[in-house]
């Protein structure tokens, strides 16, 4: 893809429904009591995985465009599939529906493409097995056979902080005996839990010492309810970033979610001194969304401003195009605590720094994280490592560098966001050109 320098992004968008919201509500209402419709469900191919996983075990979903009508089997209604489920590139495909299957009366395999098959998943097979799951994986990776059984709940407190590995054992405690409690000491994405309560599950939360308890009885039923999926806020960062950075920009984001979990990006912005004007802000099936407007143009702040472990968890999609953002920081932008990002659908952070300095940008890397310093970037021939979220950053980099970009592979923004060249067309002029 060819990528030219552009003045300025002006105009209004919805973008396509999350992610992480769209997984949940195929995966949820399939194994509710009813007939479900779901609207703005996310065009990704990853979430695509999640609709055809659930169709193979014998859920009715029909599609019309970006509306789901799914017909629910309840929590123990679907059946042994034909063959392997294939996750394609999704981990939150493979993880949270393992939860799922470790209390079904059959056995599944789940298999992924290459990238997947690469990913860590001892993660969630580790505290799932003690809830009395039976789980064979391949040297603690994909293919995973998962041999359902009889769980009982218990309490578990994840080694690492993860939404992934929450929403699994969360999953699994809606099959198990008794209640299942999931301790965090640092916070992450609770769409779980709000989609639970939103089809009728009572979740019981409470502080602990140093973090909260999120429990759930296996006595519990999930009852249909319709889903209108907010606007995916991982995608809109791009959007954010790019007029950010090319004064001029005027760009308005409608029904985008604002789940507290998830704006840790915007607050970083803020404070790298973006302009973000937040309104209209209202309740869409139990999560949060409003509207953004972005004035072009960054208030560089006085010092560096560094990312650290206490709000990585909940920006670690949003990491790589931040740091298109830092070449523009006069004290530029660090991240620390994210080696997370080097078990992503490829090493993040080697990634960023390796196209960064293509385009001639000053970055250091470390183990967990790097630092950008201001730089004047140009354009340059760039990688996309079968990585979506890479591809969209540089994407952006290519808009305010100087001089063409190319990037190589950047057809895997399916993954998450078929219509992104589309959609950027609209706002920032640009025919991008294969």
């Amino acid at each position: 893809m060819r990528i030219h320098p552009i003045d300025k992004i002006t105009g209004t968008v919805r973008l396509p429904g999350d992610k992480s919201i769209s997984h949940r509500a195929v995966m949820l209402t399939s194994i509710a009591e009813g007939r479900s419709i779901i609207t703005n469900f996310s065009t990704s191919a990853d979430c695509t995985a999640t609709l055809e996983c659930f169709r193979h075990m014998g859920v009715e979903i029909t599609r019309e465009g970006n509306t789901l009508t799914v017909s629910g089997v309840g929590k123990r209604g679907l059946r042994k599939p034909g063959g392997p489920l294939f996750c394609d590139n999704s981990g939150t495909t493979m993880r949270l529906m393992a939860g799922i299957l470790a209390f079904q009366d059959f056995e599944s395999v789940l298999t992924g493409d290459e990238s997947l098959s690469r990913r860590p998943m001892s993660r969630i097979v580790d505290p799932l097995r003690q809830m009395g799951a039976r789980i064979e994986t391949s040297d603690g990776h994909a293919p995973m056979t998962i041999l359902g059984t009889d769980l009982n709940g218990c309490r578990i407190e994840p080694e690492i902080a993860s939404a992934q590995i929450k929403s699994a054992i969360l999953l699994a405690g809606l099959g198990a005996k008794y209640v299942t409690t999931v301790i965090e000491r640092t916070p992450t994405r609770d769409h779980t839990e709000r989609m639970l309560e939103w089809l009728g599950v009572d979740m019981d939360e409470s502080d602990e010492a140093g973090g909260r308890a999120m429990s759930v009885n296996g006595d519990c039923r999930l009852m249909a309810r319709n889903i209108d999926v907010p606007s995916d806020i991982s995608s809109a960062m791009f959007f954010i970033v790019a007029a950010a950075c090319l004064p001029g920009s005027r760009m308005v984001l409608t029904g985008v979610g604002m789940n507290s979990s998830r704006t840790a990006a915007l607050d970083v912005l803020g404070r790298c001194g973006v302009s973000i004007e937040i309104s209209e802000v209202r309740e869409q099936s139990n999560e949060p969304v409003a509207d953004l407007t972005v004035t072009g143009g960054i208030r560089s702040p006085e010092s560096r401003i560094v990312i650290d472990r206490s709000i990585v968890p909940n920006l670690i999609d949003e990491i790589p195009v931040l740091a298109i953002l830092g070449t523009r920081l006069d004290c530029g932008l660090e991240f620390r605590d994210a080696s997370e990002l080097r078990v992503k659908e490829s090493d993040r952070i080697a990634a960023v720094v390796t196209n960064l300095r293509s385009m001639g940008a000053d970055v250091e890397e470390f183990d967990d994280g790097f630092l950008v310093r201001r730089s004047e970037l140009r354009g340059a021939e760039l990688q996309c490592f079968g990585d979506h979220r890479i591809a969209m950053s540089f994407a952006v980099a290519g808009m305010i560098a100087d001089g063409d970009t190319f990037l190589k592979g950047a057809e895997c923004v399916a993954v998450s966001f078929p219509d992104f060249f589309d959609k950027m067309s609209g706002v920032s002029g640009q025919r991008f050109s294969a």
